[in-house]
């Protein structure tokens, strides 16, 4: 199948209607009917703002987090129309790819 790898970049104390962007970003996507989504924590990184961000040993609001999920073209459309929706500005990538199953299911 041809579709698209959606890649989010956000921090740990991000949040929409008073849940975690990421966490937010998982459940939209299992409401679209999504196939997958995964959550990553980071160690440390920078964004736009060029500020450092790292998970400290005690806080990790600052903790930079990543959601990937592979998608077709109209779950794609799907959500960033929901992010303009719901006023969500944050940092994506999407990158073209072929996705599937291997072996039978």
């Amino acid at each position: 199948m041809q579709g698209f790898k959606l890649t989010f970049f956000t921090q740990q104390d991000r949040s929409v209607h008073g849940q975690s962007l990421a966490l937010w970003l998982i459940q939209q996507a299992k409401e679209m009917g999504i196939r997958g989504a995964t959550l990553t924590a980071a160690s440390e990184g920078f964004g736009h703002d060029r500020k450092l961000h790292s998970a400290h040993f005690f806080e990790l609001t600052d903790q930079p987090l990543q959601v990937t999920m592979a998608v077709t073209a109209e779950e794609a459309e799907q959500m960033f129309a929901l992010l303009k929706k719901e006023g969500v500005n944050i940092f994506y990538t999407q990158a073209a790819i072929e996705f599937g199953m291997s072996g039978e299911r």
